[in-house]
């Protein structure tokens, strides 16, 4: 019985993955702005809403009662505009990032405080957003899955190994992400802001060269640090031990050798 409703603001990664663990659950709503996505969307369960611009009249009959999920990337403008359309929703997650962390290494907890950077003002700015109108936060870093990670970069050659590889990492199956983020929705936790993460942060080296042992992927070259993206040159673990507790919740994928056999062969 589809006791439940769940809007999607935005169907990615994240999205999918809610959607998919709840599509027996839940009536689902999401938005996309690509009418080629419409197939997909049908398919997998989802009611299409092709929203070409953001509009909060289009979304606020939509979320009365409603489980919200919003994991499109921040613009400066969309959040503000559909935040009004959500305010009668039940409950609200928004899928930020730990790169509101900036440059800062080393042990990330919930009590960190993000780095107001070019990077992260976006970022902040739509995080306060929508915990102003009742939403949980959850932060996450590398989100991996069947379909996104370094697995896919392996893959098709589109990776390199920053600096000489010791750079921590942590990371969040897309599963369990899921799975948190159903928890909190479950539980109508409200304006709260999480850090979620797999057990075992580990070097870039150390996750390059299990996977590469283990599923015959070409060692990739080493790239100074200076000539890599800005999330791949701090080294940080992220402890989501607070999130975990709060929920009663235990990851199915604790850490990346989990997580990567659950999905690889």
């Amino acid at each position: 019985m589809k006791d439940r409703n769940l809007v999607l603001l935005g169907v990615g990664t994240a999205g999918w993955a809610v959607a998919t663990l709840l599509k027996d659950k839940a009536q689902i709503v999401g938005t996309t702005r690509q009418p080629g996505k419409l197939f997909a969307f049908v398919e997998n369960g989802i009611d299409p809403i092709v929203m070409p611009w953001p509009s909060a009249e289009v979304i606020e009959p939509l979320t009365p009662g409603a489980e919200v999920l919003v994991s499109f990337p921040p613009d400066g403008t969309t959040d503000a505009i559909l935040a009004p359309g959500c305010r009668s929703a039940r409950s609200i997650i928004y899928i930020s990032s730990t790169g509101v962390y900036g440059k800062t290494s080393g042990r990330i907890d919930d009590a960190s405080e993000p780095i107001v950077d070019e990077t992260s003002k976006l970022r902040l700015e739509a995080e306060d957003i929508w915990r102003s109108i009742g939403a949980t936060v959850l932060r996450a870093p590398a989100i991996y899955g069947p379909e996104t990670g370094l697995h896919v970069r392996l893959r098709e050659g589109k990776f390199a190994i920053p600096g000489d590889g010791s750079g921590l990492v942590s990371r969040i199956h897309v599963e369990d992400l899921a799975r948190i983020a159903d928890a909190v929705f479950q539980q109508g936790i409200r304006n709260e802001t999480f850090v979620v993460g797999d057990l075992q942060p580990a070097s870039h080296k150390e996750v390059v060269e299990w996977l590469c042992a283990k599923y015959n992927f070409p060692m990739p070259p080493y790239a100074p640090l200076g000539e890599v993206t800005a999330h791949l040159r701090s080294s940080r673990s992220v402890d989501s031990s607070r999130v975990l507790k709060t929920l009663g919740l235990e990851l199915k994928y604790p850490t990346y050798k989990e997580g990567f056999a659950a999905f690889l062969s």
